[in-house]
């Protein structure tokens, strides 16, 4: 982007709560029913019917509220939200407004360059889904509905305005994401549309204060396509202004496979959703005694388990922040060091080779094909020197692949590490022989050559050379 000018970037994260029934009914939640099997008369605003609050998601937007440390309102208001469209049969949404359940909490982000900054949550609060339209079924001409999301309990996060690239974007989703699977408040799912996100967007020349214009792109998908589409929006808005035109304030869509946002509709303000308390619902009220069991339940979060892993492992910030970005990849860490192994050796083999595995072919690490006891035998059998790091990489392959333990590769492969001197040495001096020019350069200054010789030693013994002796034995035959 235009370097005068920065972003400033809100977001709204809907989560779905992890509930076995919806906000106001008991309707089950279950993803993948066949349609309209998972609504009722409630759900579908049939006349006559009163909505009835669902306890456990009000406990998990409790469990949240604490997890960002904010305040959680003794006292708070459901109201209807009223607008019309075909998957909302009622005409209005119950959500929350002016008294939301939880407010002014704050989200620590970790950065890439391993510094980390405060964002500041303005509410969390709870609400019920709508249905989904859906047009790619059956005759073309006609769109159907499914009430099965009717209903489904969401706590909508939103943020304050403090972020200012689509980096810091990313890290709050991933954080976010986090923290609300630690809890078990949502599965964050993206793909499934359990975790969606609404990014508001405007620019400002650096150093105004006055914030620009805002657009904001609806349901984005993925934390990518978060960090995507506001890059795409921002510049937008800087062209604009750039030629002399002024930013209108909309709603816009994000299109990932022609990388743009286009304009869905102007963008409402609150007045226009016409809120009132619902009064078919009386007001939230929360003892101190609800909030203290709350809390009771709550694991180890992410913050705290950095904090843990950088003092109990001596971790770098940066490292314990990727662990801990998910609970099962904080488990296979503390499985796979087992209290003795290296701390940072099983880090790199888990953040450089695992995740590049899982990454590839798009698993989650609860998924690994490579339990952490294999992974830390594999460690083991580089500590001991029974196989080199670059015969270690063939293993991992082969532990992926087949599941084998590493030992058994190891036995069956014939890799275990070639450590006889004498053999070593016939080798090193059998190339320094053939290769005048390339010891004489090295016996020059040449440095560099003597990573030639390394290679072809490892050629030679199909990688299962002990490196460090292969080191020592060429440096002895080749000083001057």
């Amino acid at each position: 982007m235009d370097p005068r000018y920065e972003m400033v970037i809100g977001l709204e994260v809907h989560a779905q709560v992890n509930v076995k029934s919806k906000l106001f009914s008991a309707s089950p939640t279950d993803f993948g029913a066949e349609p309209n099997a998972q609504a009722n008369e409630i759900d579908m605003g049939m006349p006559g019917v009163l909505p009835v609050l669902n306890r456990d998601a009000v406990d998990a937007a409790i469990k949240l509220g604490l997890g960002i440390k904010a305040r959680i309102n003794r006292t708070s208001v459901f109201s209807r939200k009223n607008y019309f469209y075909p998957d909302l049969p009622k005409g209005y949404q119950i959500s929350q407004f002016d008294l939301p359940i939880v407010e002014h909490g704050t989200l620590t982000i970790d950065l890439d360059d391993g510094s980390s900054k405060d964002i500041g949550v303005t509410r969390i609060h709870l609400e019920e889904d709508a249905g989904k339209s859906v047009h790619d079924f059956g005759d073309e001409k006609h769109s159907h509905v499914d009430l099965n999301r009717a209903g489904v309990p969401l706590v909508e996060i939103v943020s304050e305005p403090d972020i200012r690239t689509p980096e810091e974007a990313g890290a709050y989703m991933k954080k976010m994401r986090a923290i609300v699977r630690f809890l078990d408040v949502c599965d964050g799912n993206m793909e499934q549309g359990s975790m969606r996100c609404d990014a508001n967007v405007s620019v400002r020349l650096k150093g105004q204060k006055e914030f620009g214009t805002r657009c904001e792109i609806k349901n984005l998908n993925s934390i990518r396509n978060v960090m995507r589409a506001i890059e795409f929006e921002a510049n937008r808005q800087v062209a604009i202004i750039e030629h002399g035109g002024e930013i209108e304030q909309q709603t816009r869509l994000w299109d990932a496979n022609k990388n743009e946002t286009r304009a869905m509709r102007s963008k409402e303000d609150a007045h226009d959703y016409r809120y009132f308390p619902d009064p078919d619902l009386l007001p939230l009220k929360l003892t101190e005694e609800r909030i203290e069991a709350a809390k009771s339940t709550m694991p180890e979060l992410p913050d705290e388990m950095k904090e843990r892993f950088i003092k109990e492992y001596t971790l770098s910030a940066y490292d314990a922040s990727v662990l801990t970005l998910s609970r099962a990849g904080a488990h296979y860490f503390e499985t796979l060091v087992a209290g003795t192994r290296d701390a940072k050796k099983c880090v790199n083999w888990m953040t450089v080779e695992l995740f590049g595995a899982l990454n590839k072919e798009g698993l989650d690490i609860s998924d690994s094909p490579i339990s952490p006891d294999h992974l830390g035998e594999l460690v083991d059998l580089i500590e001991d020197a029974t196989i080199s790091g670059k015969i270690a990489k063939t293993v991992f392959e082969e532990m992926w692949s087949s599941g084998k333990a590493p030992k058994t590769i190891v036995e069956e492969k014939g890799l275990v590490q070639i450590t006889d001197s004498s053999l070593l040495e016939r080798i090193v001096d059998k190339l320094i022989e053939g290769n005048p020019e390339n010891s004489e350069q090295f016996r020059s200054g040449n440095d560099r050559v003597l990573g030639w010789f390394v290679g072809q030693v490892m050629k030679e013994t199909q990688g299962k050379a002990n490196p460090q002796m292969v080191n020592e034995i060429l440096r002895g035959r080749l000083r001057p």
